[in-house]
């Protein structure tokens, strides 16, 4: 005898399962895009002739598969 409208309660519950899912989602979309601009500006400067150290360019290729694939773990599985 809920009062509530079963479209709100089932987004609710939704909601109440995986809290903060829209906010994670806008942050690995943000965390992949500043990772694939960042790989672009080294390459460009490895292009370029500038000189980089290893660790760098595999920590930006590191985040460039890591924060894609955390995006795509958390889309919905509806």
């Amino acid at each position: 005898m809920s009062k509530i409208d079963p479209e709100l309660k089932k987004k609710l519950l939704k909601e109440s399962q995986s809290p903060f899912k829209g906010l994670r989602r806008i942050l690995w979309i943000a965390f992949s895009g500043s990772a694939f601009l960042g790989l672009l500006i080294m390459l460009s400067r490895i292009a370029s002739g500038t000189e980089l150290q290893q660790n760098n360019l595999l920590i930006q290729l590191g985040a460039c598969l890591i924060f894609p694939t955390l995006l795509i773990i958390d889309r919905n599985k509806d």
